[in-house]
């Protein structure tokens, strides 16, 4: 298999600059780029400008063997992909009838008009190779340049995902006589340690390898390990990948809760269930993020014992008996521990989220806390968005549910 065939991925629009749309589609290039042994190392977004568009093909040229452009190949005006890549190669543009006659069929199908602007989808980079379309009207295109490889899909994720399958990987796998050579990935999940601990337990003989690789990425309550390993076969990456697997699991094994799709609420309620436990929740001012995490788990109805839910820090004080509310943290190492208690479970897990705060006051303290409690103890964490924001409902369940399974963890372990 060659090696260090790399790409550069170029999304294009202005709404993914805006934050109106979630680029998907640099994902799944890269995913199927990777499949088949090719290094993506940049992934460049850029709005619809001209001349940015073509400047951005031009620096991914110069540090890439291919670039995969997507978007941009629609009939408006703000459609500008073929005219970039022309000014980026150093050519202009062709028009091709055929093209054209095609648009209008599938116009004609669809029993719709096909307007005038559709013209402008038929012109493509001289001398560049078509790559036919059959589920949509935008024609994609590939441009050899330099040495360089310019490939430009449509935005539309169904086209792009097709032709990025059977037209795509086909063509690249040919062209650089790829083989079976292929990158592989492996995720071990771990909880209840930091970034910054699990990179020095790991240490860095494994950090700074080259094949496989070995990377850290934080979330929140977990941190990823992540193992890729370049091969000519599966058998092989998955060879290699275990060996370095069984050294990372010597040194940081009691943190690692899971692999590549596990879930931490799943490690949770296998935990519980195998050591004959159960759990309580109580959730205010933030709807319900850990319960519908944890009933989305099969078997969760043998432990998962006790939910209640409450709408404002003043109303679950009052319901536990309390005279004066006290600080948030407080109140929610109160709760945690009285709904384990009054309920007889094993566990119990308490957030406090203030319904009227959100994101905004992120560095200020107060307006979210989670508890954990067990016979053995209560650990807890105080954060300053609120349960109006949208961060408040992803960090305390996973947080929350982190924090229970790394306790339980370690008093088992003893």
């Amino acid at each position: 298999m060659p090696d260090n065939i790399n790409a550069e991925i170029v999304a294009i629009g202005t709404e993914i600059l805006l934050g109106e749309i979630t680029d998907t589609n640099s994902v799944f290039i890269a995913k199927a780029l990777r499949d088949i042994g090719i290094n993506v190392f940049f992934m460049t977004s850029v709005g619809d400008n001209e001349n940015r568009i073509a400047n951005a093909i031009r620096i991914a040229m110069s540090r890439a063997n291919v670039v995969i452009t997507c978007g941009g190949l629609g009939p408006t005006i703000d459609d500008m992909t073929r005219q970039s890549v022309a000014k980026a190669t150093d050519r202009g543009l062709t028009f091709h009838q055929p093209l054209l006659d095609a648009i209008a069929e599938r116009f004609s199908g669809f029993r719709a008009q096909m307007t005038e602007n559709n013209k402008r989808q038929a012109y493509l980079p001289d001398n560049a190779t078509v790559i036919e379309n059959p589920v949509g009207t935008a024609p994609s295109f590939i441009v050899e340049h330099n040495g360089h490889i310019v490939i430009s899909l449509p935005g539309v994720p169904r086209e792009m995902k097709f032709l990025m399958n059977e037209r795509v990987i086909p063509y690249l796998k040919e062209h650089y006589n790829l083989g079976g050579g292929l990158i592989k990935a492996k995720i071990l999940k771990t909880a209840g340690i930091g970034e910054s601990l699990l990179d020095n337990e790991i240490g860095t003989t494994l950090l700074e390898m080259s094949n496989p690789t070995v990377g850290l990425a934080a979330h929140a309550g977990q941190v990823d390990v992540r193992i890729t390993a370049k091969a000519d076969t599966e058998a092989i990456a998955d060879e290699m990948i275990a060996s370095v697997e069984l050294q990372i699991r010597q040194r940081v094994g009691k943190f690692i809760f899971g692999i590549d799709n596990d879930e931490i609420e799943d490690a949770l309620v296998k935990l519980l269930a195998a050591n004959g436990l159960t759990l309580a929740v109580s959730e205010t001012g933030v709807g319900d993020p850990v319960g519908q995490h944890l009933k989305r788990v099969t078997g969760n109805e043998a432990v998962f014992i006790k939910q209640e839910i409450y709408d404002s820090p003043a109303s679950v004080q009052r319901a536990i008996g309390l005279d004066t509310l006290p600080p948030i943290r407080e109140l929610a190492e109160k709760v945690a521990e009285t709904i384990c208690q009054t309920n007889y479970a094993s566990a119990g897990i308490a957030v406090i989220s203030r319904p009227d705060m959100d994101d905004q006051h992120a560095d200020s303290e107060g307006g979210t806390a989670i508890a954990v409690y067990t016979p053995n103890g209560t650990r807890s964490r105080v954060y300053g968005f609120g349960g109006q924001g949208e961060t408040a409902a992803t960090w305390v369940s996973t947080w929350a549910m982190s924090m229970l399974w790394q306790m339980l963890q370690e008093k088992i372990s003893t």
